[in-house]
């Protein structure tokens, strides 16, 4: 059977914003990049980033800066961040956005001209750059924009815009292809990647000493998900295959405000923006709940009452930050717990409230998005009327474990940026990071990739043998005869997740549903898609299968490990954080056909002496061992 092949320097697998960064940066440091992307180019689930991109250019409130974003997202993840991460975040995330209008970026204004930013839950100034409610738009537009501009170039050097830099649309990979040649030590070294186009079921090899992973996340192993169906977890699932590690596949995010009604549209995405913007959150009571619901270590920076609330939209430097922007796990947790008590909305959600609080044609104008979705589908007019909201399954804060600086994971030629990568947001991430956290290591991880080819004695070589193994693998679902519907174990899958490990989790009910994951693995393997090759959808998501539950078995096996409450992760057994937990990283590791999943402690890498003294001791008592805050004291002393 003839396989398709091609030869690069750099293969990015994701077209969202962390692969079209990376593969960017590659083609602008010398590299022939491929970018390849599972569905249409320019449909990457970037462009449902609705608020903005978080960056500390202080064009609204001069007295933000990186180290006041800096404090934020480590609060924001509950101390648990990879504070180098952070921090490489917070300093360059207002050049990456700068880069973005140089490029062509059309950010809405401020009356002087400068790009303007909105307020958003968990942080402290307004910080998001912004496009209306359709900022991740803007950006995939753009990043496509520069490639058609280097293409450009490269067509009056080369003779052939697709000299350096090539999109790959439709195409899936099932597998990433190593050299075991001991020259590349005992892991081997990553030298291409395997897959197949969706639309002919052809195979297709990349031979490339350099893989970039930008998949995103996992969300299609939950029913009620934000994340279109891409989100299958195969960056994780192909790193996990290659020898490399996960940090954090406990916590999930289930950001607060998803579309209720109707059932057709259930998860779908309701910006931020629009509590950024003043909208309120009110239960069947026509109350303001979220005032019960503030914990103790914000309790000193969110308001207490309604009117104080109101009056920081105009005068942030008196008043303390609604409790409707509080970091997305706590109002996740608050709209649960009403919808509990028996005080949501008729379609099991809570009311959002822009209407009130707004003029019709200013929420129009910020809104746009908003006002179209909620018109369309759900025939609700939000410059009349509240919306119905509840939590939907989001963003993954776990993934591959990777270098801050470089993006390399622990397989020598694999690297990662965006959601499919570990440790940048700790427990819970702050919305408007993730657009921002795409631009920062995208670039980096596409930096890194280069930097890793020039330093190559020799090119890592293809094993036939891996590629007749990956073709064979592929190939099963359609040889078995009389097998069960993929469909059915995908539902079940989804089911078992969203009851048993969602937002309020418990020891024998995670417990359950590794059981239940058994099970499916063993069914899996004996799923069999009809039909021929051509554009089959039921062998693509046999093919997928795999992915989703090995992922789904990480997330499981570390929630049970992880014994108290923080961030994406909330036990109901365990319902307090614990400053001895936040000190421990757990370690996803599998086998090399994915049916042994490990997970071990590591000790989390203490932060550097200047960054924690940005903090106040009061502050890292809530989260701090006693070892650390003695570390801390020793500091400031000095």
């Amino acid at each position: 059977m003839e396989i398709e092949r091609h030869e690069y320097d750099v293969v990015v697998i994701g077209a969202g914003g962390a692969g079209l960064r990376a593969a960017i940066e590659a083609r602008q440091q010398g590299k022939r990049t491929a970018i390849i992307c599972k569905s249409l180019f320019g449909k990457a689930h970037t462009v449902m980033a609705e608020g903005g991109a978080a960056a500390a250019m202080g064009n609204v409130n001069s007295d933000d800066n990186w180290m006041v974003h800096f404090r934020d997202t480590m609060r924001g993840g509950k101390f648990l961040n990879n504070w180098r991460m952070a921090e490489l975040h917070a300093k360059e995330a207002p050049d990456r956005v700068w880069e973005l209008e140089a490029w062509g970026a059309l950010f809405d204004r401020t009356k002087d001209g400068k790009i303007s930013q909105r307020n958003f839950g968990g942080h402290e100034y307004p910080r998001l750059a912004h496009v209306g409610d359709r900022t991740g738009l803007e950006l995939i537009r753009t990043l496509q924009q520069r490639v058609v501009a280097l293409q450009q170039e490269d067509e009056k050097l080369h003779g052939d815009p697709e000299a350096y830099i090539k999109v790959f649309a439709e195409c899936t990979i099932t597998r990433l292809l190593k050299d075991a040649s001991s020259v590349h030590g005992k892991n081997g070294a990553i030298s291409g990647a395997f897959g197949y186009w969706r639309e002919t079921g052809k195979f297709v090899v990349f031979d490339a000493p350099a893989v970039v992973l930008a998949t995103g996340g996992i969300g299609k192993s939950y029913v009620v998900t934000s994340n279109s169906w891409e989100y299958t977890g195969d960056g994780h699932a192909l790193a996990l295959l290659a020898g490399a590690q996960l940090i954090n596949m406990e916590f999930i995010q289930f950001h607060p405000t998803g579309m209720v009604w109707p059932p057709s549209v259930r998860g779908i995405l309701v910006t931020e923006s629009v509590r950024g913007d003043g909208g309120v959150l009110r239960n069947s009571e026509n109350r303001r709940f979220m005032f019960d619901y503030v914990p103790d270590v914000f309790k000193d920076k969110y308001a207490t009452t309604e009117e104080e609330a109101d009056r920081w939209y105009t005068d942030q430097a008196n008043n303390r930050r609604p409790p409707e922007l509080l970091p997305r796990d706590e109002v996740a947790r608050a709209i649960n717990a009403e919808v509990k008590a028996g005080r949501g909305s008729p379609q099991g959600g809570v009311f959002l409230d822009v209407s009130t609080r707004l003029p019709a044609a200013e929420i129009v104008k910020r809104l746009p998005s908003m006002h179209h979705q909620f018109k369309e589908l759900a025939d609700v007019d939000i410059t009349k009327e509240p919306m119905q909201v509840g939590p939907t399954c989001h963003y993954i804060m776990g993934g591959v474990e990777v270098d801050a600086d470089t993006g390399a994971a622990s397989v020598p030629g694999l690297f990662a940026a965006g959601e499919v990568s570990g440790g940048m947001h700790g427990s819970n991430r702050l919305g408007g990071n993730s657009l921002s956290d795409l631009l920062v290591f995208g670039r980096r991880a596409g930096a890194g990739a280069a930097e890793y080819v020039n330093g190559l004695a020799r090119r890592p070589a293809v094993s036939e043998a891996a590629v007749e193994d990956a073709r064979a693998e592929a190939l099963a679902p359609l040889e078995r005869s009389g097998g069960e519907n993929p469909y059915e174990v995908h539902h079940e899958l989804q089911r078992t997740m969203n009851d048993l490990v969602g937002i309020i989790r418990k020891a024998e009910e995670i417990s359950e549903a590794l059981d239940a994951v058994e099970k499916l693995k063993e069914r899996a393997q004996h799923t069999a898609s009809p039909g021929g090759r051509i554009y089959n959808p039921g062998w693509h998501l046999a093919l997928d299968l795999r992915n989703m539950l090995l992922v789904s078995e990480c997330v499981a096996r570390a929630a049970l490990l992880r014994e108290e409450s923080r961030g994406g992760h909330t036990r109901d057994d365990y319902p307090k954080m614990s400053p001895e937990w936040r000190r421990k990283l757990l370690v996803c590791s599998a086998t090399p056909d994915g049916d042994t999943v490990d997970v071990e402690e590591r000790i989390q890498p203490s932060m550097r002496a200047d960054l924690l003294a940005l903090f106040d001791r009061t502050e890292l008592s809530k989260y701090l061992t006693e070892g650390e805050l003695t570390e801390y004291d020793a500091v400031k002393e000095s």
